[in-house]
């Protein structure tokens, strides 16, 4: 007999259904196309250039109509606060106290501190350094200065003076001049008698020449009472004794080379000449005092 199986013949079993399969999920994205769909959407979030300096020139017109409109209210609102930051740093101390003046005679000091404008207990953290150093500059002593700001109380001016190198007299007014022909408009001449007198037109240009020539001749120098420009050419020089030396317009230094050998063998300058005439490189002329006229007592005579 055949075996009998429990429960009977297996049940065939039923094949599941497949979901249908998407369009869009059946085949890959190609690549980049994500990206690409992200550049596309930023594209239409910005703004065009046109539209950009648009905007740009609109907002810089409504400043420039605000500006006008307020007349630069905002500007004097800033220097305002400015102002008073300034004060209340000179109320912890930071106000001027000393200023020193470095590179400078006694005599042109005052005049820098005159012209810098500083004033005693003026705040110095709102200094204007540069403007001080302008209107020291302007004084007719300094060649060149600096100005630095030496906190909580100082301020230093360093100048570099110009020396003064003579007194010019040019129609009828005196001035002291430095070694570049330059006036010094605050030194006042009868103030330094010990400086040479140079006379006439152009002589304020050529004196920084011929003074250090004359200077290095000690019995030429202690004679001279002034030095004259004729016709911006030459110079003759006036001794004390009223004698009067023609120096020529070329070659001024062989010229006194030649008076030193002549006041060494003969001391021609002690001899009283009204003229010595060194115009000439080949001869030296001379004119002796003119004698007293016939009939014309003589000096000191009854």
């Amino acid at each position: 007999m055949p075996a009998v199986v429990r429960g009977g013949p297996p049940k065939p079993r039923r094949p599941r259904a497949e979901a249908p399969v998407s369009p869009s999920k059946g085949k890959p994205a190609p690549r980049g196309a994500q990206p690409a769909a992200k550049l596309h959407a930023a594209k239409g979030v910005g703004l065009s250039p046109t539209v950009a300096l648009t905007v740009a020139g609109a907002a810089l017109g409504l400043g420039l109509v605000v500006m006008l409109a307020t007349g630069h209210r905002a500007e004097r609102i800033g220097m305002s606060m400015v102002h008073g930051v300034d004060n209340s740093f000179a109320s912890a101390g930071f106000k001027l106290k000393t200023v020193h003046i470095r590179g400078a005679s006694s005599t042109a000091q005052a005049d820098i501190l005159a012209a810098s404008g500083l004033y005693l207990n003026q705040p110095t953290l709102g200094m204007d350094l540069n403007d001080v150093r302008t209107k020291v500059q302007g004084v007719g002593w300094v060649k060149d200065a600096k100005v630095v700001r030496m906190l909580p109380d100082t301020v230093l001016i360093a100048v570099e003076e110009r020396p003064a190198l003579a007194v010019w007299q040019n129609q009828g007014r005196m001035k002291v001049i430095d070694g570049e022909g330059r006036v010094i408009t605050e030194a006042d001449p009868a103030r330094f008698p010990q400086l040479p007198l140079v006379v006439g037109q152009g002589a304020d240009q050529a004196a920084g020449l011929i003074l250090p020539a004359v200077a290095s001749r000690p019995r030429l120098r202690d004679r001279l009472e002034a030095l004259v420009r004729v016709d911006d050419r030459r110079w003759d020089l006036r001794l004390k004794d009223g004698s009067l030396i023609q120096l020529p317009a070329i070659d001024e230094e062989s010229a006194l080379i030649q008076l030193d050998q002549l006041d060494q063998r003969q001391r021609i300058l002690d001899m009283g000449f009204a003229r010595i005439d060194l115009r000439d490189p080949e001869m030296v002329a001379v004119r002796p005092r003119d004698a007293a006229l016939p009939g014309q007592p003589a000096a000191g005579g009854a």
